[in-house]
């Protein structure tokens, strides 16, 4: 599964896939186990092989906010944290049992430096984060909650199946209630 998906960025080696395999550690969480709490310096990239996180914060209010799941075949870390070595003020936590394989910050970095190719796909790999970030920062400021609704039903059918209602409301930025008229008004 991971190196399927590196090779389908067709720019690392056999190799140098290989060679990344090679530094990774097998690690298992429990639900509603953390990958990282806020307060927390980020160590770690962790690819999930099986299960789902979701990534929250709290607001002034101390209301948990919840900003985003990480499905499995997908890269996790606490990137600002991880890029700057500061604390977080995110948490990421386990909504199920957790497989995957985790590499440490100065095993990436060594990996930068050995080859150009690392490189390139870890700058496509954040640029594409950023788009996806960015289309979640307009949808959120420009689309009224039953688009939004409409637009994660339309494009991630897996978040409604398995994400609890308080996650999912918090994720779309309304009510547990309003969630609950929006469902009913589009069912009917």
């Amino acid at each position: 599964m991971l190196r399927a998906y590196l090779q389908s960025f067709q720019l690392l080696t056999d190799d140098e896939i290989t060679s990344f395999e090679n530094l990774l550690t097998y690690k298992q969480l429990k639900k509603d186990d953390y990958f990282i709490e806020a307060g927390q310096v980020c160590k770690e990239v962790a690819f999930i092989t099986s299960g789902f996180f979701r990534s929250y914060y709290y607001s002034s209010k101390e209301e948990e906010v919840t900003y985003c799941f990480t499905f499995s075949n997908s890269f996790i870390t606490a990137y600002s944290s991880f890029l700057t070595q500061e604390s977080t003020s995110e948490n990421i936590q386990a909504l199920t049992d957790i497989e995957m394989y985790a590499i440490s910050r100065d095993d990436m970095l060594h990996l930068e430096a050995s080859s150009s190719n690392w490189l390139k796909l870890f700058k496509l790999m954040a640029e594409r984060e950023y788009v996806k970030m960015e289309k979640r920062i307009f949808m959120l400021q420009l689309e009224n909650a039953e688009t939004r609704y409409t637009d994660l039903l339309k494009n991630h059918p897996e978040y409604l199946q398995l994400i609890p209602l308080g996650y999912l409301s918090s994720y779309l930025g309304i009510t547990q209630r309003h969630l609950s008229r929006i469902r009913k008004s589009i069912t009917n």
